[in-house]
């Protein structure tokens, strides 16, 4: 494994914000953290980077310990942060020849290797361009670009397309995929975009309150709630249904929320009709269902009681306007 970690913890005072999280990740995957904002997310792949101490635990990367080996591991890694880091006042040209220079590239590969990740990203034809004006796309490429050019063994995205709009997002998407295609590189990712998570990751740690939940491959992870979910809205403020339509075949679960009803079922399509007959029965009437495949949201739920989606929709609302202000500053 190029990365294995066990009982990492990290401490801010009397608040736990990583509570002991252990998993390993084998060389070539792309291995995802898949949680909410505050959930310990970019912490511990902090102290993965060692850029924080963690106050217990072991992490190794490519066989080095981010305690006691730390410029061997930064050796092995790259990093691409949440917001850009780069320097709008120099080309991207420059961003990637100073980074070079730092991570000490060899003179005699650095233009070689410089041009092989502009490239990768399609920025070879900007790469005289100043970084100020480049779209937000293009800054997030220009950080994987960055990330890559010492060829490190195991690349960390932190929100890797936070605040870009879906066609950019996509385009992102797609240069991922081309590093692990292309160069079966270990690929470490923190998400909060449950499309993401589901379309890039070979495996995901679901994370919240800074513990891992539940692990595997998305298909396991949705595979778990072990059937469909039916959701029916009842039309009139009645008595709970919940034990009445627990009791028709082929339902597994029913959660109430207001006149909502959630409920887990084997086989959707033919419990459906008869949930409908059951609420039918007390007089009453159905005026929304939708029978869906399991979703991870599904899965977050499922363990959590919350859903993703719903506590992420004002933290992205915030953290993209934060980053439109900074680029119109530049």
């Amino acid at each position: 494994m190029i990365v294995e970690v066990e009982g990492l913890r990290k401490e801010f005072g009397n608040l736990v914000a990583v509570d002991g999280v252990s998993f390993s990740i084998g060389e070539g995957e792309v291995f995802g953290l898949l949680g909410p904002n505050g959930a310990g997310k970019t912490t511990t792949l902090h102290m993965l980077a060692t850029l924080l101490k963690p106050s217990g635990g072991t992490a190794r990367i490519n066989g080095f310990d981010v305690l006691k080996q730390p410029a061997k591991v930064r050796k092995s890694i790259g990093m691409v942060f949440q917001e850009p880091s780069s320097d709008d006042l120099l080309t991207g040209y420059e961003n990637l020849k100073l980074h070079a220079l730092l991570y000490g590239v060899p003179a005699n590969v650095r233009k070689k290797r410089i041009e092989e990740v502009l490239n990768l990203v399609g920025l070879w034809d900007r790469r005289g361009d100043l970084v100020k004006h480049y779209s937000g796309g293009m800054r997030r490429r220009l950080e994987i670009a960055r990330g890559l050019l010492h060829s490190p063994k195991v690349l960390f995205l932190d929100e890797p397309t936070l605040g870009l709009d879906v066609q950019t997002r996509t385009a992102v998407w797609d240069y991922i995929k081309k590093l692990k295609a292309e160069y079966n590189m270990t690929l470490f990712m923190t998400t909060h975009y449950l499309e993401e998570a589901d379309a890039m990751c070979d495996r995901i740690a679901i994370i919240d309150q800074g513990k891992i939940l539940k692990m595997g491959t998305p298909k396991e992870l949705k595979d778990s709630l072990g059937g469909d979910v039916i959701e029916i809205a009842v039309k009139e403020d009645s008595e709970d249904l919940s034990s009445i339509l627990s009791k028709v075949s082929l339902v597994k679960e029913v959660k109430k929320e207001d006149h909502t009803y959630r409920i887990m079922a084997e086989l959707g399509e033919e419990a459906a009709p008869e949930i409908i007959e059951a609420v039918r029965d007390k007089g009453l009437h159905i005026s929304r269902i939708s029978v869906t495949k399991p979703t991870l949201d599904e899965v977050y739920l499922a363990i959590t009681g919350r859903r993703i989606r719903d506590e992420q929709a004002n933290w992205e609302d915030t953290m993209s306007t934060r980053m439109t202000m900074s680029r119109a500053r530049r």
